[in-house]
């Protein structure tokens, strides 16, 4: 484990769409951990940032889980204009933990990514996938001393945090649901289209072009604020030391989630029951989301039927990436809102 402090304040006060009311703020405790899954070489990265000194609750502890293609070490906690969401989020009391699932960011890479792309079969599957979560729950519950938390999940980590809101109700405080995927007539956007390996190279122009895509042509050029891709790519990418050294440069991305999507998805079959959630869900889309578009978030959302105070928020001039995006504070104030309110 890593522990070391930070001070939140300078780094609330950069963005005045981000900023929280007007007090002293505390310095801001950050850990990393490796832990076990159960499965023989694999450890899960968990990072968590919350106030020195704050008392551990339900209300005030969050999981953050990551979409299909990079984790959420280098997303979430990201810091833009001097604040990441994590540092968001823990600026207003709450104990935010971020999940890299295996194959991604820090946490531990299946051999297979240390092969050519067509001698394995998909890295990170759904069932591993929720054994990393799960591992990740039962550290945080135990280390805190929980009984349950907050999930939040974006694109492919929305159907896991789901699946396990539904699996495991009682562990489950607030669901967050950014971008996530339903049932749909044909393959997604990060689909290849052919026989599926370990992985998939991925290069950074590749990535740039996909987000700027979803976008009206005319609206592109202030999508993305300077600096700010290219800023979350060479931390994103730099954790894939094969991949830096080709040229250019690629990330190796787990085929699992694409994989899951042909298997469940694109059949017509949910990965998860979104009936069986206890717990107030929120689904955030964006938008200008081709990936997660609003109209599949409402076919999910009217199928939460056990989920007490269901709500969903459509953001404006937001892609699938929004976190990232100009627009990223309302995201992180539409979340908040949900998150801090009473039971």
């Amino acid at each position: 484990m890593q522990r070391r402090l930070l001070l939140a304040a300078p780094a609330i006060v950069t963005a005045a769409a981000l900023a929280t009311p007007a007090r002293a703020q505390p310095q801001i405790v950050t850990e990393e951990f490796m832990v076990p899954t159960g499965d023989a070489g694999i450890e899960v990265f968990l990072r968590s940032k919350r106030p020195e000194g704050a008392a551990s609750s339900p209300a005030r502890t969050l999981l953050m889980v990551h979409g299909e293609v990079f984790g959420a070490s280098t997303s979430f906690d990201l810091p833009l204009i001097g604040v990441s969401w994590v540092d968001y989020v823990a600026s207003r009391g709450f104990d935010v933990w971020t999940l890299d699932i295996r194959g991604f960011g820090r946490s531990s890479r299946p051999q297979e990514l240390a092969r050519a792309a067509d001698q394995g079969q998909p890295v990170a599957r759904g069932a591993e996938a929720l054994r990393d979560l799960a591992a990740a729950v039962a550290h945080i519950r135990r280390t805190r001393g929980l009984e349950r938390l907050s999930l939040l999940g974006h694109g492919w980590g929305a159907a896991l945090a789901g699946r396990f809101a539904a699996e495991n109700a009682a562990q489950v405080e607030r669901l967050v649901l950014v971008s996530p995927d339903w049932l749909r007539d044909g393959a997604s956007r990060t689909d290849p289209g052919d026989a599926l390996g370990a992985w998939r190279p991925l290069t950074q122009a590749q990535l740039r072009e996909g987000i700027l895509a979803q976008a009206p042509e005319d609206r592109r050029a202030a999508l993305l604020p300077p600096g700010w891709f290219e800023h979350f790519a060479g931390v994103t990418w730099a954790l894939d030391p094969d991949g830096i050294r080709q040229n250019p440069q690629v990330l190796r991305v787990p085929n699992g989630p694409v994989a899951d999507a042909r298997e469940y998805w694109n059949a017509g079959r949910p990965f998860w029951d979104p009936a069986s959630v206890r717990a107030p869900a929120l689904i955030v889309v964006g938008e200008w989301d081709r990936t997660a578009p609003p109209a599949r978030g409402m076919a999910l959302f009217e199928r939460l039927a056990a989920s007490p105070g269901k709500r969903m928020v459509v953001l404006g001039e937001g892609t699938h990436h929004m976190w990232l995006e100009r627009n990223r504070g309302a995201l992180f104030q539409a979340v908040q809102v949900f998150l801090e309110e009473a039971a």
